[in-house]
């Protein structure tokens, strides 16, 4: 039976007493790959590199970015991005980019993969809807992304809802959306997790806790339980306490030294 990221909460594989979700993917490019490339093509590859960080950063589950995938698989790709530009209508872009079969069929391929090859608990992280709208929407041609709302959001999430079927059989602890804009994005109006009860459908039917990951925190349908962020400054001052909180979830930047990181994660009890 598949491990709920609620369980995981209740009682961390790991045995500490708060489960710590750690997001190493720069940082283990920048220490374990050197700067080198990720290997997206590769999914045994990734999944190798992957798992060395894990055995070195102990994280109570496994972060799988596809958001990360997925902006691999657009770079270059004058094919999809023209079938993503063919409409100029809101949402468009994305419904084209989630029905890319070639697109599906890799990333699927490379999540199963994934599943397949690691210890822990597997959680899927991928743009929130409104984000993935807003990541995408240049694309449609339309109007600008401050005209874009939850009704917006909420339609983009049927589309997230169809695309996320295509991973019935794998064995997701969740599914986080995570709701952070990059830098280079633009800043969207906020929507409450609730919005997406497509998807809710979706994850309640398999079994896959739902959850949403802001700039704050962590939150999870199901559970009063809510997940404090461990600030960047953390991995880089012996000073620093870890944030109150039923779990943790933190991001290693790139530039922390690795011997202060294992450090600071002996401390994460």
């Amino acid at each position: 039976m598949t491990t709920s990221l609620i369980a995981v909460i209740a009682q961390p594989p790991s045995g500490r007493t708060r489960a710590v979700l750690i997001d190493s993917h720069d940082y283990a490019q920048s220490v374990i790959l050197q700067g080198k490339p990720v290997p997206w093509h590769e999914p045994m590859a990734y999944s190798n590199f992957f798992g060395q960080a894990q055995g070195l950063l102990g994280s109570d589950v496994a972060l799988l970015s596809l958001d990360r995938f997925y902006a691999h698989r657009l770079e270059g790709n004058v094919g999809l991005s023209t079938a993503m530009s063919a409409r100029p209508r809101t949402g468009y872009a994305l419904r084209t980019l989630l029905g890319d079969a070639d697109t599906t069929r890799a990333v699927i391929d490379f999540a199963t993969i994934f599943s397949k090859t690691q210890r822990e608990p597997i959680v899927l992280q991928i743009p929130s809807p409104m984000q993935w709208l807003a990541r995408t929407h240049a694309f449609s041609r339309v109007s600008d992304v401050d005209d874009l709302d939850a009704d917006d959001a909420e339609n983009a999430s049927m589309y997230v809802a169809d695309w996320l079927r295509g991973f019935a059989s794998l064995p997701l602890a969740a599914v986080l959306l995570d709701d952070r804009p990059g830098a280079s994005d633009p800043v969207t109006v906020p929507v409450p997790l609730d919005t997406y009860s497509p998807i809710a459908n979706v994850t309640d039917h398999y079994q896959w806790t739902l959850g949403m990951r802001r700039a704050n925190g962590v939150e999870l349908k199901g559970t009063a339980a809510s997940g404090s962020l461990i600030q960047p400054e953390f991995w880089f001052d012996d000073g620093q306490t870890p944030p109150a909180g039923d779990f943790l979830l933190g991001e290693i930047p790139p530039a922390a030294v690795p011997e202060d990181v294992l450090a600071r994660i002996s401390t994460l009890l």
